[in-house]
Order: C-alpha cells, then sequence, then structure tokens
C-alpha cells in the first residue's frame, strides 16, 4: 500500500509551497488507495509555537486535505535515541563531547556514488566524498532533521518521499542514514520550484503568502486547490478547472513536470471567479455576512438575511474574491453613497433635471415594480425623449450608487426598491 507523508515544521504558517505539497501527497495518497501520513516536525521546542500549528492544521483542513494518521516527533525523541544508540554499538557514529560535558552522535560518512531514480526526475547521482560527517543527536539531546526524518519515514512505512526540490541535497544523506540502520529506501519525488511571474523564487509580493491569508481575502478553498494543482500538473485536454475527485482519478506523481511551475496571480483570480460564478450562493452568503457586518454595513441581528442572499447572487458571477462584496455592494446597506469623484465630474455635471424626474415619476406609476417593468418604462422614456440609452443609463448609475460599474442598471433599481431609487434621483433635481 502507497504511504506518503507532509511534514510541516510549526515554526510559521502554511505557505503555497506547502500547501501544493500537502495536495500532491494527498492525491497521490487517494489516487492510489493508500494513506496520507501528517507528520509535524517539531524538534526545535525554542521556535515550534502552538499558534502556527493551529494554523497549518486549520489551513490543510480547510483545502479539503483530510489525513490518515498524525504524528508529532516531539514525542518520539526516546524512539531516536534508541537508534542512535544501535549504531553507536554496531561503530558506525561516534560522539563528540561539547565544552559543557554534553555528548553529540555523529555518523561517520562513507565515500561511495549514490544514485536514485526520482519519480519526477529521473536518475540523480551523488557523491558521498562530498558530504561530511552528519550530527544525528545535537549535543541537548535534539535529534537533527535527517536523522529524525528517516528513523519516522521507515517506521512509519512511508512508501514514497514526495517534497519540494530544496530537499534534494538532504536525499544521498537519508539514503546513507537508511543503509546504516538496515531500513528499506523509499522511493522519491521531488517537486519542482514555484517561481513568482517575473522569474525567481516565489515573494510575498509574488504570491508566497500563508494560506490561511489567502482564505481572509476571499479566496475559495475549492479554487485555492484547484490552482495549486495545476502547478507542474494538468488533468489534460487543455482543461484547468477540475474537481478535486476527478483530479484523484487522474492523477500519478509521475506526471509531474520537471520545470518549475509559475504562481500567476492574475490567473489564481481568474480561478476563484469561475467558482464563484458557481458557487451555493447561500454559503457564499454566510461567507460575507461577517464582513458586512465588520464594515458596519448591516447589524449584528436583526438583519434581512434574504436580502443579502439575493444581492450576492446579482454579484457573484463579477466577484474576483468574496473581500470585492463589501466595496462593491454597499452603496445598497448605506443611506449616504460614497461618491466616486471621477464618475461624479463625467456622467453628473450636466443638468438631467428633467430626465431624472421624469424617470421617477415613470418609476412611481408602476403597477408592479420588477425589472421587467422597470427596464420597460426606461426604454419607452429614451425613446420619448430621443436620446441613446447610455446617455441617460450612466449618469443614473452614478448617481444611485457613486460608481460607474455593477450589475444590470434595471436589477440595481429592483434592489434598491422605489422609496430609495426616487429619494437618490430627486437629490440632482435643481
Amino acid at each position: 500500500m502507497v504511504r506518503v507523508r507532509f511534514a510541516p515544521s510549526p515554526t510559521g504558517s502554511l505557505h503555497i509551497g506547502g500547501g501544493r505539497t500537502a495536495l500532491f501527497n494527498w492525491l497521490y495518497a487517494k489516487a492510489r488507495g493508500g494513506k496520507f501520513i501528517l507528520r509535524i516536525e517539531d524538534t526545535d521546542k525554542e521556535r515550534s509555537k502552538k499558534e502556527y500549528l493551529e494554523e497549518i492544521l486549520f489551513s490543510l483542513r480547510w483545502l479539503g486535505l483530510d489525513w490518515d494518521e498524525l504524528y508529532h516527533q516531539s514525542e518520539r525523541f526516546v524512539l531516536y535515541q534508541e537508534y542512535a544508540e544501535q549504531l553507536l554499538k554496531e561503530g558506525k557514529v561516534y560522539t563528540e563531547k561539547s565544552p559543557e560535558g554534553k555528548v553529540a552522535v555523529i555518523f561517520k560518512v562513507t565515500p561511495q556514488k549514490i544514485k536514485i531514480h526520482d519519480l519526477i526526475r529521473g536518475e540523480i547521482e551523488f557523491d558521498a566524498e562530498n558530504i561530511k560527517d552528519q550530527v544525528l543527536i545535537k549535543s541537548d539531546g535534539t535529534p537533527t532533521y535527517n536523522f529524525a526524518c528517516v528513523v519516522d519515514d521507515a517506521k512509519m512505512e512511508i512508501t514514497h518521499v514526495v517534497r519540494g526540490d530544496d530537499h534534494i541535497s538532504n536525499t544521498p544523506k537519508q539514503i546513507l542514514l537508511y543503509q546504516a540502520l538496515g531500513f528499506k529506501v523509499p522511493e522519491f519525488a521531488h517537486l519542482p520550484l514555484i517561481l513568482g511571474k517575473q522569474g525567481g523564487r516565489l515573494s510575498k509580493r509574488t504570491g508566497a503568502t500563508a494560506i490561511s491569508e489567502y482564505r481572509k481575502s476571499g479566496y475559495l478553498a475549492e479554487a485555492l486547490a484547484n490552482y495549486l494543482l495545476l502547478l507542474s500538473w494538468s488533468p489534460g485536454a487543455n482543461r484547468e478547472v477540475i474537481d478535486m475527485q476527478e483530479a484523484v482519478r487522474l492523477f500519478d506523481i509521475k506526471d509531474v513536470t520537471k520545470t518549475a511551475a509559475t504562481f500567476d496571480m492574475d490567473k489564481l483570480n481568474w480561478m476563484n471567479n469561475q467558482y464563484l460564478k458557481n458557487a451555493d450562493t447561500e454559503a457564499l452568503a454566510d461567507e460575507v455576512i461577517p464582513a458586512l457586518i465588520e464594515n458596519n454595513l448591516i447589524p449584528k441581528e436583526d438583519f434581512d438575511r434574504n436580502y443579502v442572499v439575493s444581492l450576492v447572487k446579482l454579484f457573484q458571477a463579477r466577484l474576483t474574491t468574496l473581500n470585492d462584496f463589501p466595496g462593491w455592494a454597499d452603496f445598497f446597506f448605506l443611506k449616504e453613497v460614497p461618491m466616486d469623484p471621477t464618475a461624479k465630474e463625467k456622467f453628473l455635471t450636466k443638468d438631467l433635471s428633467g430626465e431624472f424626474r421624469q424617470f421617477v415619476q415613470r418609476l412611481d406609476a408602476l403597477e408592479k415594480f420588477e425589472i421587467v417593468s422597470i427596464e420597460e418604462a426606461f426604454r419607452v422614456l429614451v425613446k420619448e425623449l430621443g436620446v441613446e440609452s447610455k446617455a441617460l443609463i450612466h449618469p443614473i448609475r452614478v448617481a444611485l450608487t457613486g460608481k460607474t460599474v455593477g450589475p444590470g442598471l434595471f436589477e440595481v433599481i429592483y434592489y434598491l426598491g422605489r422609496e430609495r431609487t426616487r429619494e437618490r434621483l430627486l437629490k440632482w433635481v435643481a
């Protein structure tokens, strides 16, 4: 059975690179009917923080990556010590005392050629002559990364080690330890780097943000997971939007490309919009309501949830992120609408008192205040006035919303309602 692991260190947040590594491990396990192991590498007691661990676990769950087993290296120090003592008895390691009398355990590296067949990169050869003796247990009693990693991978029966290619330099050191301990060497697959759009390593400016920050910024988990999936893998047939269950059916780690992936915020934004368009409106409303409350657009209690749902439906095909909604839809909730100065200068400097008054009269006369009847009243008016529709559509929109763009004007008028529409338009009547 395939057994893979994701091994984050709780010394920081889960970022894009780690999220992709976790996703590819999870997919490979699911695709092969195997197990996805989560191992928390928290041997650094000073830098490991509970809040980082909680954030990592939350982010993985948010992305939909459930694990089958969970381990903490901080609870396994006795195990590492036992294997260090085994190597000491076998004469494969030696010890060094610090000035304070504390003992470090060091592995003796034997010069040799080391070959692995990487599932992504093909054959890679290393020369152990370039590797210095390796500390296994530090003088303070904590295991080093490579030693704890090898012991855990072996004891957890990890069959495939799927990780970033920044770990390639660790691979020969770990293989030497597998051999020294008599453990079976797992298969390796090293994922290519993720670069910024302009080239170079990913930075905060180019997308190297914590997964949790993407959630707070209004990205959907499904959209972000789908986008991460496309960083060095493709479902084929020029497809980009793909359900995770279908991805499980198609995924094979051997199909991951060798070349570095490019993280493109524009592409992620496009992907998020695709998911927002097709998302459940009720669920999206649940996501935006806290932001509406925080921005004082609705009260904490006693607000019309159905109205919010209707507005979310009105906007959702246009949204890039959920965080766009409060700023775009604020005019539906505010008594005094913020006015874009440029929009005012462009569309409301001409006196349109007569046109606005006539339109209000037409709306007041409607027996049924519905989107179809609102549009019909407008079309009849512009025909009678002998003007193009845009001559009134843009000024009316700016007068009602303070903005030049948004949903269809007649939908805006319908959801604002007859009274608020009249009030806002008559403000511009001299």
